[in-house]
């Protein structure tokens, strides 16, 4: 039985390869976003609008243990996701954790052409948009390096870069399961 859990910020790459590495792996693929999303019927903005920061990440731990106990899975978590709660803690313990760690000059050139999709980063200047993703890395760090694994994600930009990323994550997590 095997769970594999990748957190980093958004933009990092944890759908992106989450998706490729699941597909050569032949483990269970689940967004927690998405999972949220389609358990509540409604849009993470809508839940967020709703319940507010601190009644969303509530939500986000009972779905994550709830998912947490899919066997054969990997999860892409939300950017947030392992900074609540004991959510890093209970990562760990039921599976392996990894952290796709980015430049943030790389997110933010993955950011920017994506403003319009994340509502946090809409109406940002570059300027801003870069300086919102430093100072929310370093916030966010302490429970990122947490992570069994730290795997550099810079490089997802195009079939290859992914398929070369997904071997080297399956060597660095030696997971072979037939598919």
């Amino acid at each position: 039985m095997k769970r594999v859990f990748l957190i980093g910020y958004m933009g990092s790459g944890k759908t992106t390869l989450g998706k490729a590495y699941s597909a050569a792996t032949g483990l269970q693929f689940v967004d927690l976003d998405w999972y949220i999303e389609e358990r509540m019927h409604k849009s993470i903005s809508d839940l967020f609008a709703e319940r507010g920061e601190d009644g969303f990440r509530l939500l986000e731990q009972k779905m994550l243990h709830e998912a947490g106990e899919f066997e054969n899975v990997l999860i892409a978590c939300g950017g947030g996701t392992p900074c609540f709660f004991d959510n890093m803690e209970y990562m760990n313990r039921v599976g392996t954790t990894v952290f796709l760690d980015v430049d943030p000059k790389v997110l933010f050139s993955r950011l920017r052409v994506a403003k319009q999709q994340r509502p946090i980063l809409q109406g940002k200047k570059d300027d801003e948009l870069l300086d919102f993703i430093v100072q929310a890395l370093e916030k966010r760090a302490p429970f990122y390096r947490q992570a069994n694994y730290i795997y550099c994600a810079d490089k997802l930009e195009d079939r290859s870069q992914i398929e070369t990323s997904v071997q080297q994550l399956r060597k660095l997590l030696n997971l072979h399961i037939a598919s």
